[in-house]
């Protein structure tokens, strides 16, 4: 009878004898699991909690809040806990904070508005490590950035399939907006945890991988404190610059079924529809950057690539506001563009970094960095938005994010641009081991 430890060699030797068969494996491993992460986290936001109220604030509104700030607290944590976490205790802690997610809906769904708010905000705190642990296996690789894709895309995919099998629970089934949020996660439980045991039996990464790539390995305090003090300035920019596309990609997601029903879209299935088309266009593209051999320029293509994401968000915002194109047209362009700018930091910008400067670490701690203060931005912009008396309109609103998106994003990616040509000339000239 084979062991289980067996089984696990051979299934690591069979895959390894195909990057096609790898790749396809861990991508859609990878994809699955991220898709279902969304399964607890968005079909909330498909309900409209419509004449409730607290401290004055709609109450979805309250709700968003506190799932936001259990996820920014939770990124903030990521910055210590996901860069030191072994490899081989990965899928354990996936399934546990997707099992404590799952717990808090059931609170959700049995406490008393407007008690059951902190169950949102605990939902937030296991969820925002799950990307760092899944990313983990598909890291130091160099078809990472096509696995990436795979992973990064299903932020577009899956957010539109939670939200539509939440509506659909409402519309077809008749379930309140309390139960839910509860039931749509029992949906998606079951493919998640299978994948999830599927992606634990991946092989590492090959020795041509930490060739061209680096050795990806957990990082010391010790080793985090250096990062910074060489790196930090140079990353400042960019951290900048993807908190705010994380402030617009959290108030598209959150609230597109309000700027649905503003523009005359209120069919369940427009989120789907929008939300497949977009992971396509955008993977068929990101995922073209592992033909990038050279790791400089994939990084120096990838600050370009971004400019160009945001620029097409921002362009289509004014040719809706001009009566140009239609609102499903502008919907999808914007978006589109958003992602085009948002993706790459996920799954190739930092990728490619440690890859160009030949850090022995993990993608995690940068990445938790940016996310962090990504996400306490759209903290603050909810509770201005929500407290500084503004008339407005979902599609006003909207427009001002994309165009202030757009201004600040290619600022701040053209900086960070100079101050990188500056530091890998640095770097070179010095022949450090970098």
């Amino acid at each position: 009878m084979p062991t289980a430890v067996s089984i696990i060699n051979n299934t690591r030797t069979g895959l390894n004898r195909s990057s096609i068969i790898l790749v396809t494996y861990m991508s859609l491993c990878a994809f699955v699991i991220y898709s279902c992460m969304y399964g607890f986290r968005k079909p909330y936001t498909a309900a409209t909690f419509s004449n409730i109220f607290f401290l004055g604030i709609s109450y979805k509104v309250c709700l968003v809040i506190a799932q936001v700030l259990g996820y920014m607290c939770s990124k903030f944590y990521g910055i210590r806990f996901i860069p030191g976490v072994k490899p081989e205790n990965r899928a354990a802690f996936i399934i546990v904070c997707i099992g404590m997610a799952w717990l808090s809906l059931l609170g959700f769904a049995v406490i008393p508005p407007p008690f059951n708010i902190i169950c949102m905000f605990i939902n937030g705190l296991p969820l925002g490590m799950v990307f760092g642990l899944v990313f983990g296996f598909l890291e130091g690789r160099s078809t990472t950035e096509l696995m990436g894709a795979f992973l990064a895309t299903s932020f577009i995919f899956a957010s539109g399939l939670a939200k539509t099998v939440g509506k659909w629970l409402q519309v077809n089934l008749n379930f309140s907006d309390w139960w839910m949020p509860f039931t749509a996660g029992a949906i998606f439980i079951i493919p998640l945890c299978i994948c999830v045991r599927l992606l634990q039996q991946a092989p590492p990464p090959t020795a041509a991988d930490i060739a061209h790539r680096t050795v990806r390995k957990p990082m010391t305090a010790l080793e985090r404190k250096q990062f910074i003090r060489q790196f930090g300035l140079a990353i400042a920019p960019i951290i900048l610059a993807y908190s705010i596309f994380t402030i617009v990609r959290d108030f598209v997601e959150d609230f597109a079924n309000e700027l649905w029903n503003e523009t005359g879209h209120q069919n369940a299935g427009i989120f789907v529809q929008t939300s497949t088309a977009i992971a396509l266009i955008t993977l068929a593209i990101i995922g073209g950057f592992f033909l990038i051999k050279n790791n400089y320029r994939a990084f120096r293509i990838s600050h370009f690539f971004i400019m160009a994401g945001i620029i097409l968000a921002a362009v289509s915002t004014f040719c809706f506001n001009r009566n140009l194109i239609p609102p499903f047209t502008w919907m999808l362009l914007s978006t589109t563009g958003l992602y085009l700018a948002y993706l790459p930091f996920n799954c190739v910008y930092f990728e490619r970094m440690l890859a160009t400067y030949k850090i022995k670490g993990n993608i995690g701690f940068v990445m938790y960095i940016a996310d962090a203060f990504g996400y306490l931005g759209t903290v603050a912009v909810l509770l201005v938005k929500e407290f500084v008396s503004i008339k407005y309109s979902w599609v006003s609103f909207f427009s001002l994010l994309f165009y202030t998106a757009a201004f600040m994003g290619v600022l701040l990616i053209i900086i960070s641009l100079k101050t990188h040509s500056k530091l890998y000339k640095k770097l070179c000239r010095k022949n450090q081991p970098y």
